[in-house]
C-alpha cells in the first residue's frame, strides 16, 4: 500500500523528527549549533544525504539480498557522505572548515541508516526521496532554531558570517538584534546547547498533548438505537 506524500512530509518535520522526536543526530545538534549559520548549513548537508542514500537505497533494493542489506546500505552512505563532503570542501570551503569533522561523520548518524531501512528499502523512489527531503527539512529546522537561540542569546546576532560560509546570496540573512551586546557565554558553550535543546523538547512534548487532547474533544460520539430511545 502506498504511503500518501502528506504524511511523509507531517513524519518527517513532525511526528518523527529526527532531533525532536527520535533524539537521534544530538552530537551535530548540541556541537554545531553556537550559530544558526552553522546548524543550517550542516542541516543541509545531511539532508543532500538522505536524500541520495534514499534515492540509491530504494533504486538496489530488490537487486540485494536480506542477509547483506545493511552492509550495502552503509557503504552507499558512506560514499554518498564522501561526494558531499568533497563538494563542500570545493565550494563551501569556509563552512567545511567551521563544521570539520562532523560533515564525514553524517556517516554514523543514525538516522539515515534508519530511513534507509525503514523506509527506502521498502517505497519506490520517488517516495524514498520525498521521504529524505522531508527528514532532512525537519533535521534542519531543528538545527536552526536551537542555533537562532543559542546565538541570539550568546551574542546578540542571528546568522553571523552567513555570506562568508555559505555564500554572497546569503548576506541578507546576517542581522544584529542586540547591539553592543556583550553575551551570554554559556549559552555558546556546550551546556547552552542541553539547556535550549531540552526546552524545545519539552515544548514539544506540551503541544503534541494539547493537539491530542483537542483531537479527542472534537472526536463525534455515536449513539446506538437503544442509546437514543433510552434518552
Amino acid at each position: 500500500m502506498s504511503i500518501k506524500f502528506s504524511q511523509i512530509a507531517r513524519d518527517g518535520f513532525w511526528n518523527n523528527n529526527v532531533v525532536l522526536s527520535q533524539t537521534l543526530a544530538l552530537c551535530p545538534t548540541l556541537a554545531v549549533t553556537s550559530t544558526a549559520t552553522n546548524g543550517l548549513g550542516m542541516g543541509l548537508a545531511t539532508t543532500a544525504v538522505l536524500i541520495l542514500s534514499g534515492m540509491m537505497v530504494s533504486l538496489v533494493r530488490d537487486l540485494i539480498t536480506s542477509e547483506v542489506r545493511i552492509p550495502v546500505f552503509v557503504l552507499l552512505i558512506a560514499a554518498i557522505v564522501t561526494i558531499v563532503d568533497l563538494s563542500m570542501n570545493a565550494w563551501l570551503h569556509e563552512l567545511h572548515k567551521v563544521l570539520g569533522l562532523f560533515i564525514p561523520l553524517i556517516v554514523t548518524n543514525c538516522a539515515i541508516l534508519g530511513r534507509a531501512e525503514s523506509f527506502a528499502s521498502r517505497h519506490p523512489v520517488r517516495h524514498s526521496m520525498f521521504d529524505g527531503l522531508m527528514m532532512g527539512f525537519g533535521f534542519t529546522v531543528s538545527l536552526v532554531v536551537v542555533g537562532l537561540v543559542r546565538e541570539a542569546l550568546g551574542s546578540g546576532t542571528l546568522f553571523a558570517s552567513a555570506s562568508l560560509l555559505l555564500g554572497d546570496s546569503f548576506h541578507f540573512l546576517e542581522l544584529t538584534i542586540i547591539p553592543e551586546y556583550r553575551g551570554f557565554l554559556l549559552m555558546i558553550l556546550p551546556p547552552g546547547g542541553f539547556l535550549v535543546l531540552g526546552f524545545l523538547l519539552a515544548g514539544k512534548r506540551l503541544l503534541d498533548r494539547k493537539l491530542a487532547a483537542t483531537d479527542n474533544k472534537t472526536i463525534p460520539v455515536e449513539f446506538s438505537g437503544t442509546d437514543q430511545a433510552t434518552a
